[in-house]
């Protein structure tokens, strides 16, 4: 048999240290709070495993798990809104954990999940298990594609309002660990197939997820930890909430102010080059400009066929060029004039500029100069 007890001690501390640590650290946001309670669930079901596997049975089949996938949507939600307040409803998510925490009770003396071997065996539970078994693939399967869904959401949103990329602002750090969540309970859900139906697997397939839960600590509350609140959150909510076209037309901007909006952008960028700013916003541009952050985004939007983020970035592009052009910037490397052309990120420079040309900045500066690298 498989011991298990060293990764369990492993994750029990370090769960619970980190949940510490993320409860009372300053300042405190919703999503922080999400994180910490799903790191302390994780140290008490550590516990519960522990204890039940060398001291005494304490329930008849996992329960905690019903909040894995609520609590990972949500801290989603939470993180990409962070001025969003708690809503009591949310704990609507929660009604399939109360529910099978309940039967995990009442049947706690039932043999009711403890061998998978006998999962399909006709006895008086067997509703109960497959009840139990659809109920818990639908909960980590569901909850997983509606995170990704509203981090893919935030991250697409984001082009109409900053004009760089950054691991804080894009979350793809939690995009990795909603896509590995689903995926490690996936084979679980694969092994312990096998294991019903053949014994194929010869240890219980759920301390893969053991392992697994141990590592996610560490790298859910190391992200978590080092993620601030994302920039313009206020900004961000207010705007995603209106999506669609139906917010220009009541906006009130008439054709003729807008194509006024337009051209008055574009001379100022072309003139002032604020793209030079690795980290301008649509709030900066605003700001320099005095036309209405929304207005600048519909003007974009609907005139000129842009995001935000594509709209500064063809200039960023064009800058690189001219640069490239001039020969006293030949004892430069391309990344050099990247940045001082706006970039912040290499990769974000090299996909957008072949998108634009078709070629690498490499390709396309040996091709101008002859010069390569």
């Amino acid at each position: 048999m498989v011991n298990i007890d060293p990764i369990l001690y492993i994750g029990i501390s370090q769960s619970f240290f980190a949940g510490l640590l993320i409860a009372t650290s300053k300042p405190q946001s919703t999503a922080k709070r999400l994180m910490a309670s799903w790191l302390f669930l994780i140290c008490f079901e550590l516990v519960f495993a522990l204890v039940n596997s060398n001291v005494i049975e304490m329930y008849s089949f996992y329960f905690t798990t019903f909040t894995y996938g609520p609590l990972l949507y949500l801290y989603v939600i939470y993180m990409t809104k962070p001025d969003k307040k708690f809503n009591r409803y949310s704990l609507l998510h929660f009604i399939p954990f109360a529910v099978f925490f309940t039967v995990s009770v009442i049947f706690r003396t039932e043999p009711l999940v403890r061998d998978l071997r006998s999962f399909f065996v006709p006895d008086k539970l067997i509703s109960l298990r497959i009840v139990y078994g659809i109920c818990f693939f639908l909960s980590i399967t569901g909850y997983s594609v509606l995170s990704f869904i509203e981090i893919k959401r935030h991250q697409d949103n984001l082009k109409n309002f900053v004009s760089y990329t950054s691991g804080v602002l894009t979350l793809n750090w939690l995009k990795i660990i909603s896509i590995s969540f689903y995926l490690a309970y996936l084979i679980m859900f694969i092994l312990g197939g096998l294991n019903m139906i053949g014994n194929y697997i010869p240890f219980d397939p759920y301390f893969v997820i053991f392992g697994f839960i141990t590592l996610f600590t560490f790298v859910y509350s190391f992200y978590g930890i080092k993620q601030p609140v994302i920039f313009g959150g206020k900004i961000l909510q207010n705007e995603e909430e209106k999506k669609g076209t139906e917010k220009y037309v009541r906006s009130g901007l008439k054709e003729q102010q807008a194509r006024a909006y337009l051209e008055k952008l574009i001379t100022f960028v072309e003139a002032e080059k604020p793209y030079l700013n690795r980290d301008l916003s649509i709030h900066d541009l605003s700001q320099l400009t005095g036309i209405p952050r929304h207005y600048i985004t519909q003007i974009l939007n609907e005139l000129h066929g842009k995001s935000f983020f594509a709209f500064i970035n063809e200039y960023r592009v064009k800058e690189v060029i001219s640069l490239f052009k001039d020969p006293k910037n030949n004892n430069f490397t391309i990344l050099a004039i990247a940045y001082d052309s706006g970039f912040n990120s290499k990769t974000t420079f090299n996909s957008i500029f072949k998108s634009l040309t078709g070629l690498t900045p490499g390709k396309y500066r040996q091709k101008l100069t002859g010069i390569s690298g």
